[in-house]
Parts: C-alpha cells; sequence; structure tokens
C-alpha cells in the first residue's frame, strides 16, 4: 500500500494530482504568492470561475475546475491571518485544511497536494502552522478512504525542512 502523505519540493502547479489546494484570499480573487502563481498557471477562466462563488469565509474552502493546471479541480481554502494566536487561528486553519479534504473527498479526489496555507504574507508562524495541517490530515484519513494520497508541496526550504522534522 503506498504512503498516505508524502512530503514534496516542487512548483504545485506542475503536480499531476486530482485537486491542488490553493492558499487563498477571502475574495478569491487571486494574489501574491502561491495564489498568484495558481491563477497566472490555470488561465483567466479560474478568476472568472472564482468570481461566481461570491468569496469564502476564513477556515473554509470552495472547488473550481483546474482548467489549464494538470489538476483536474483547485480548491481554494482561505486560512487566518496570524493575529497572535488569541482569535481562533488555529481552529480556523485546522477546518479549511479539514473542510478541503472534505470537498475533495466529495469530488472523488484520490491524490491532493497542499500549499502551506496562511505561512506567507498571513504571517502564521511556519512550525505551528505545519504541526495544524499534519494532525488535521491525519485525522481525516484515519476516518475516511478519500483521498488516498496527500501531498504537503512546499515551495521554500524553511516549510519542508520542518514539514520533515514533523512527519
Amino acid at each position: 500500500m503506498k504512503e498516505r502523505i508524502i512530503l514534496s519540493r516542487e512548483d504545485i502547479t506542475q503536480i499531476k494530482v486530482d485537486a491542488i489546494i490553493n492558499a487563498a484570499n477571502s475574495k478569491l480573487a487571486g494574489g501574491g504568492g502561491v495564489d498568484g502563481a495558481i491563477h497566472r498557471a490555470a488561465g483567466p477562466e479560474l478568476l472568472a470561475a472564482c468570481r461566481l462563488l461570491n468569496g469564502c469565509h476564513t477556515g473554509s474552502a470552495k472547488a473550481t475546475p483546474g482548467f489549464r493546471l494538470p489538476a483536474k479541480f483547485v480548491i481554494h481554502a482561505v486560512g487566518p491571518v496570524w493575529r497572535g494566536g488569541e482569535n481562533n487561528e488555529p481552529q480556523l486553519l485546522s477546518s479549511c485544511y479539514r473542510t478541503s479534504l472534505e470537498l475533495a473527498a466529495e469530488s472523488h479526489c484520490k491524490t491532493i497536494a497542499f500549499s502551506n496555507i496562511s505561512t506567507g504574507i498571513y504571517g502564521y508562524p511556519k512550525r505551528e502552522a505545519a504541526s495544524i495541517a499534519i494532525q488535521t490530515v491525519k485525522e481525516f484519513l484515519k476516518d475516511n478512504s478519500l483521498p488516498e494520497q496527500v501531498i504537503f508541496v512546499c515551495f521554500d526550504e524553511e516549510n519542508f525542512r520542518i514539514y520533515r522534522e514533523l512527519l
């Protein structure tokens, strides 16, 4: 049986999976970092599809087709902005991972790839975010057969090192 959780250091826009999970903003309007890269790679159709979704609340996620990406779907997860940890940030971060997993399972996705949600411009401490991500994914996979495989895709060396240590 193949590993259900894998760590990778690559460009999430190039990975061949059923769904990639985008670290999105609440307007689902594209932006900087991984969000901007995903929007650029998917093409203008992604932004048009996102506009039809009327945004997304922090701690939740919504899905669109992948358009020009190798992935069939993009799941746009809206993580919290770090405000010191006293504003439900851990619960909101866990919730956006769990909601993404639920959407992937509902869409019959066997393979999904997560970006590092909230750790860029949103300022979430990387180690704490990775711990929440790993714990939430492990708990979900324990009770669900889909997705069959979850890949944590790290763009930067620091996140990759942290995930490697925690996994």
